[in-house]
């Protein structure tokens, strides 16, 4: 017999970190974040942008800060949003010139939750130093986590050369490829066992080595967990755009996710020309949700379509009812508790479409060509009632609405 298990069950006990009012790490499940593509500076713009994101399922949000301008404007972008009735937690992310900028506007500093540093971008030789050690103080003095995210694209050189000596240095000596991943995990690793030294918790640090390769960022990942119990995030640098960031970001994160790898993601997809930012927390949900990790929204199974599903109608349906639910899910979960675990099924023909409907709270199955121009809805894996006509698409979400009422429990308030 096939043998069962939960992958969430497999996930590590990382050390719990506390950013705002989400959890990162220990029990909790796994965090979807994002990251906005505005000025910092343009208040307006970033408030906006923070807002969607927030408002597509993104449960912390980083934000660049980047300069003075930058840095004045957060305490008002978090003002904004909490005037908006959104609390989604800040992330400031400081390359360079951070420990001026937190310094300059102590207001900054209590506005974010969490400040992101790259421990290649603070500074070289002693200047690294004293500026690593300012920027660790303020999140002392302002009782704020920090994620040492460590890139491949701007590593501590001289870190890396000292790595790179060591290995030449040994009887066996390893690869290029080998030495970088070390000094990725080296560099994280000591850059966190200096900011506890400086007096920052454990429970204050989450480490991140991005690179944008995918078996690269398995290999030092896994070498990563295995060698700190840190919370970790985890997501696949300079992705790309469209299907390619997709399929990449999924390939990677999903097997880390299966061996109980990550704590929190972010799927750092490049938008399509007047695309929408949020599409990278849609796919970091359904990445989750497809593995059984955590559900946010009403799944849609779909069939792919084949001669027998000549007509285009139930694509057309499948993609409506699928943005419908995603909408409407903004509403559902303020109403109604466990509506994100619904399941829902569209279906092109009578082949698997009355099985697969009846496997669902809630299916259809479309008539194929050649088939009788009616639909069985199926609700909890009894036939209900069967639609025919032109307006077969309104009765079915009017199906689903009702469902959602009359099978979820509301929320007390």
């Amino acid at each position: 017999m096939m043998s069962e298990h939960n992958p969430a069950s497999l996930r590590r006990a990382s050390v719990g970190v506390k950013v705002g009012s989400v959890r990162i790490g220990g029990s909790a499940p796994v965090v979807v974040q994002s990251m906005t593509n505005t000025d910092t500076a343009d208040e307006i713009a970033t408030t906006e942008q923070v807002f969607q994101l927030a408002r597509a399922g993104s449960e912390l949000v980083r934000i660049t800060v980047n300069s003075l301008e930058a840095a004045k404007a957060v305490a008002g972008i978090r003002q904004r949003l909490d005037d908006m009735g959104c609390h989604v937690p800040l992330i400031g992310d400081f390359h360079f010139n951070g420990h001026k900028l937190l310094t300059a506007y102590p207001e900054c500093a209590q506005a974010l939750a969490k400040f992101r540093i790259n421990p290649g971008n603070v500074g070289k030789g002693k200047k690294r130093d004293e500026q690593f050690a300012t920027l660790i103080e303020t999140a002392c003095k302002y009782d704020k986590p920090i994620r040492i995210g460590v890139n491949w694209g701007s590593l501590d050189q001289e870190m890396l050369a000292r790595i790179m000596d060591e290995n030449a240095r040994a009887s066996e000596p390893q690869d290029a490829a080998y030495v970088m991943r070390e000094a990725l995990i080296t560099s994280a690793l000591e850059s966190a066992a200096k900011a506890e030294e400086i007096g920052l918790p454990r429970d204050h640090i989450v480490l991140s080595c991005k690179v944008s390769g995918v078996q690269d960022l398995i290999r030092v990942y896994r070498e990563l967990a295995a060698r700190c119990d840190y919370a970790l995030h985890l997501g696949l640098t300079e992705a790309g755009m469209g299907s390619k960031g997709i399929v990449a970001s999924t390939a990677a994160l999903a097997v880390l996710l299966q061996e109980g790898i990550g704590d929190t993601i972010r799927i750092s997809l490049t938008p399509e020309p007047g695309g929408s930012r949020s599409r990278e927390v849609v796919v970091a949900q359904e990445i989750l949700q497809t593995m059984g990790l955590r559900a946010f929204v009403p799944l849609v199974a779909a069939c792919p379509g084949c001669g027998r599903t000549t007509s285009t109608y139930f694509q057309e349906l499948a993609e409506s009812i699928q943005a419908y639910v995603r909408e409407e899910m903004i509403v559902w979960r303020e109403h109604y508790d466990g509506v994100e675990n619904m399941t829902l099924a569209v279906m092109g023909c009578v082949v698997n479409g009355p099985g697969e409907s009846k496997h669902a709270n809630i299916g259809i199955s479309l008539p194929g060509s050649g088939e009788s121009p009616v639909a069985p809805v199926f609700v909890d894996g009894e036939k209900t009632v069967t639609l025919k006509g032109d307006n077969i698409a309104g009765e079915f979400r009017q199906i689903v609405d009702n469902y959602v009422r009359e099978k979820y429990p509301r929320k007390a308030g």
